[in-house]
């Protein structure tokens, strides 16, 4: 899909950064069908281009990331099919190896949430908010939210987050590991694109590896057999693989900047 073809969404490569904007401000950026679909196709040529090796997430207006599920045009046009990689085709999206930041400029609800949670950085606006509310509308937060959320900052935090629905603001998110930096708002993307430029500072392919052998790690309850299975795992084969895996030995011993290619 052509950048202009993008409705509710839009796309800038900088770059070997993509950086990826929400664009329904009208709604809170809210999501509805069309825009899960349409970022779905996003990440999916993000995933495939090998020129583009880290995302940026984050929305326009200063009032909301996102507000979940438009419920209005839910009452409207009544249910629709959700793309096989989930909430805003990232929340069911098992397989990305790339890292995506999320840069949070204001009220991450619900959806917008767990969008948040299934990014791999978050980076917070000062004014920005998290909450899981679905209890108070008798629903559940189904997206990975229930799943990711004790995962990253334990279960007794996360029962405090999701049985209430209550709001955490910026600071109590940083405090709960929610997010890994809070800055002003006018700051936010310049921070996210400085994490962004760090990583991309690493050997991509080392970076992806780093990435699958937590992801992974977390599925086996025994450290001894994590370990034992990251040895296995594509990304991390593809890693040792590599000229990549020449290229920064030889450049430090050389000391000079590695040249990463990515392969």
């Amino acid at each position: 899909m052509a950048q202009h073809d993008y409705q509710f969404v839009s796309v800038e490569r900088e770059g070997r950064l993509t950086v990826i904007t929400l664009d329904r401000p009208e709604r809170l950026n809210a999501l509805h069908p069309p825009a899960h679909h349409e970022l779905a196709g996003i990440f999916d040529a993000f995933a495939r281009d090998p020129e583009q090796w880290v995302a940026i997430l984050t929305a326009s207006g200063e009032r909301a990331f996102c507000a979940g599920n438009d419920l209005h045009f839910r009452a409207e046009h009544g249910r629709a099919p959700m793309p096989a990689s989930g909430f805003g085709g990232l929340t069911a999206r098992f397989d990305l190896d790339k890292p995506v930041i999320a840069a949070v400029n204001g009220l991450a609800v619900g959806g917008g949430f767990e969008l948040a949670l299934a990014c791999d950085l978050a980076i917070a606006a000062e004014q920005a908010s998290f909450s899981l509310p679905e209890v108070q509308v008798g629903l559940g937060a189904l997206a990975g939210g229930l799943q990711r959320l004790p995962r990253q900052i334990g279960l007794k935090p996360a029962m405090g987050i999701a049985l209430t629905g209550r709001r955490v603001d910026a600071e109590e998110a940083l405090r709960l590991g929610l997010v890994n930096q809070v800055v002003p708002g006018d700051q936010l993307l310049t921070a996210a694109r400085c994490w962004a430029e760090q990583i991309l500072g690493a050997a991509p392919l080392a970076v992806r590896a780093a990435k699958q052998a937590m992801r992974c790690g977390l599925a086996y309850a025994d450290l001894a057999e994590a370990i034992r299975v990251q040895d296995e795992l594509p990304a991390v084969q593809r890693m040792r693989e590599s000229s990549d895996a020449i290229e920064g030995p030889r450049a430090f011993a050389e000391r000079r900047p590695p040249r990463w290619r990515g392969q």
